[in-house]
């Protein structure tokens, strides 16, 4: 049974709050992709910003720097579930 502590004591929850209490965690367990897709991106963000000076006017990008550059941008491309963003693995920077 599910409780609560007031003033150090066990009360049990009523129906109305456990029913609070179940909706709560369903939208928190629907928000997981979205959070795991934001984490993702904000990585992959830190990643090509660092190298956001080699892509200037005045320097000339290698392919492999073009390459990796581009793999980055697309890494989001096709996730649908927490299990594939949680898999992905960064490429390697040339």
């Amino acid at each position: 049974m599910e409780h609560k502590l007031i003033d150090g004591v066990k009360v049990p929850l009523t129906a109305q709050e456990i029913a609070q209490r179940q909706a709560e965690e369903a939208a928190w367990n629907a928000g997981a992709f979205d959070r795991a897709l934001n984490n993702l991106r904000a990585k992959r963000n830190s990643l090509l910003a660092s190298t956001d000076y080699l892509a200037l006017s005045d320097n000339t990008l290698s392919s492999d720097m073009s390459a990796y550059r581009q793999a980055l941008r697309d890494i989001t491309t096709g996730l649908s579930t927490v299990e594939q963003v949680n898999s992905i693995v960064f490429p390697t920077k040339p």
